[in-house]
C-alpha cells in the first residue's frame, strides 16, 4: 500500500482549495457497498437469533443458569478469541474464499441450533456459529479499512467516513434484527434460526456472485513471520490495550447498566429503551460526527475526545447515585451515560479501524485487524471480572462509576504519543 500512502502525502502537501464534499455512499466503489450492505445484513441475522439464545437455553432446553452463562461465553470466546486466526487467513488466503467459508459455517451453525435439544448438539452449533464470524468479520472488516485508505487517497474525503459508514450499517442491523426475531419467535425459536440462516444464505450468493476473486492491491503474504513482528509492535499495541478499555467501558451496557437501571425503576424493562437510543443514535448520528470529527481531528485526537466522552458518561451516574433517585428522573443518569457512551463510539471506532492500516506490517492487515478484536476480547474478559468484583464489593454507590470513569482516562494515556503521518490527512 505505499503508493495509496504516497498519494495521501501528496494531498497533504498541496495547498490548493480543498475539494467540495461529496456524498459518501454515492462515490464508493461496487465492493465498498458490497462490504457495508453485508455488514448489515450480518448483524439483521445475528440479532434476529443471539439475543433470544438465553431464555431459549433456559425454558425450552432446561439447562441450569452456570451453563447458559458457559455456553455464551463459548460463543464469545469462539469469535472474538479467534478473530486473530481468521485475519491470518485473510492474508493468506484472501478475502473471497474466507468470508464464503464463514458464511457456510454460519448457516449450518444457525440450522443446527434451531434443531439442537441437547447440551453438546448446542455447544457444537453455538461454536460454529461464533468461528464463522472469525472468519467473515475479520475479512469483511480489514477489507474495508483497507479500501477506506484507497477511497481517502483519491481524494473524496477522510477514510473515517467510510469507516462510519460501515459503523451505522451494523447499528441499524443490530436494531432490526431484534424485531424481526421477536416476530419470529411468535412462531418458535427454530423459525427465528432458520430466517437467520437464509440471511446468510442471501449473502453467500451476493459474495458468490459480485466479490471479486481478485482484489487489485491485495497480495496473499507467507504463512510465518507476521505474529512475531505484530507482538514487537508497541504502537499497535497500545491502540489493542486502549480499545479494549473502551470495550470494557462499553460492556457495561450489559453488566453495570442492568444495576442501575433496577435500582432506579425496580425492574430492568426500560434496559431495551435504552438500548434502541443507542443503536438509533448511532444510524442516524454516526456520519453527522465522523464528518465533524474527520475535518477538525487527527485520529488520535478523535480517539482521545472519544474516550473522555465515554468517561463523562461514567462521571454523570457517579455524581448523581449519591442522591438516590428513583423512577424517571433515577433513569436519566444511566440515560446521560448511554448517550454519552454512545457519542464516544461514534469517534472512538472508526478511527481505530482507520489507524489500524497505518500500523500493520505490509501485507498483514488482516492479522492486525483480528488481532485489535481479539487483543481487547482479552481485555474485556479479564476487565468484567474485576468489575464484576468490583460492583458487588458493598462500596459506596458512587465508588465502581468513578473508578470505571477513570478507566478511559487512563486509556488516553495509553494511545500511541502521535498518528502517523499518513493519519493526519484531513477530510475534505
Amino acid at each position: 500500500m505505499s503508493d495509496v500512502f504516497s498519494r495521501l502525502l501528496s494531498r497533504r502537501d498541496a495547498t490548493g482549495p480543498k475539494p467540495a464534499r461529496e456524498h459518501t455512499w454515492r462515490n464508493l466503489s461496487p465492493l465498498l457497498r458490497l462490504l457495508i450492505l453485508t455488514q448489515l445484513a450480518f448483524n439483521i441475522g445475528f440479532f434476529a437469533v443471539l439475543p433470544f439464545l438465553a431464555e431459549h437455553l433456559g425454558t425450552a432446553i432446561g439447562m441450569a443458569g452456570w451453563l447458559v452463562g458457559f455456553v455464551l461465553g463459548l460463543r464469545t470466546f469462539s469469535q472474538q478469541g479467534l478473530f486473530v486466526i481468521g485475519g491470518w487467513l485473510v492474508d493468506r488466503y484472501g478475502v473471497r474464499p474466507v468470508v464464503l467459508v464463514g458464511c457456510v459455517l454460519r448457516i449450518a451453525g444457525f440450522a443446527w441450533l434451531g434443531f439442537a435439544e441437547q447440551t453438546w448438539a448446542v455447544i457444537g452449533s453455538v461454536l460454529l456459529i461464533g468461528f464463522a464470524a472469525a472468519l467473515f468479520s475479520p475479512a469483511v472488516e480489514s477489507e474495508v479499512a483497507r479500501q477506506a485508505v484507497v477511497w481517502e487517497a483519491d481524494g473524496h474525503g477522510s477514510r473515517t467516513r467510510v469507516l462510519a459508514l460501515f459503523s451505522a450499517a451494523g447499528q441499524a442491523g443490530a436494531f432490526v434484527g431484534p424485531l424481526l426475531g421477536a416476530l419470529l419467535l411468535a412462531v418458535d425459536f427454530r423459525t427465528a434460526c432458520l430466517a437467520g440462516a437464509a440471511v446468510f444464505v442471501l449473502v453467500l450468493a451476493g459474495h458468490a456472485w459480485l466479490m471479486p476473486r481478485h482484489i487489485p492491491g491485495r497480495a496473499r503474504v507467507q504463512a510465518g513471520g507476521g505474529m512475531r513482528e505484530l507482538l514487537r509492535n508497541r504502537r499497535f499495541l497500545a491502540l489493542c490495550c486502549a480499545y479494549g478499555s473502551y470495550l470494557l467501558a462499553y460492556n457495561q451496557l450489559y453488566l453495570a447498566l442492568p444495576d442501575e437501571v433496577e435500582r432506579a425503576t425496580g425492574s430492568q424493562a426500560a434496559l431495551s429503551w435504552l438500548f434502541a437510543l443507542s443503536s438509533l443514535l448511532v444510524v442516524f448520528a454516526q456520519l453527522p460526527v465522523t464528518r465533524w470529527a474527520g475535518d477538525r481531528l487527527d485520529l488520535r485526537r478523535s480517539m482521545a475526545a472519544g474516550l473522555l466522552l465515554v468517561a463523562a458518561g461514567f462521571t454523570v451516574v457517579a455524581v448523581a447515585r449519591p442522591a438516590g433517585w428513583t423512577g424517571l428522573a433515577g433513569l436519566l443518569p444511566a440515560a446521560g451515560y448511554v448517550v454519552l457512551l454512545t457519542l464516544g463510539q461514534m469517534l472512538i471506532v472508526p478511527a481505530a479501524r482507520a489507524w489500524v492500516p497505518d500500523l500493520a506490517a505490509e501485507g498483514r492487515i488482516g492479522l492486525y485487524t483480528g488481532a485489535l478484536s481479539s487483543v481487547s476480547g482479552v481485555i474485556v474478559l479479564i476487565g468484567s471480572s474485576a468489575t464484576g468484583s468490583l460492583l458487588d464489593a458493598g462500596l459506596p454507590a458512587a465508588v465502581p462509576w468513578a473508578l470505571l470513569a477513570a478507566l478511559p482516562v487512563l486509556a488516553v494515556i495509553l494511545l500511541p504519543r502521535r498518528a502517523s503521518t499518513d493519519t493526519q490527512t484531513q477530510a475534505a
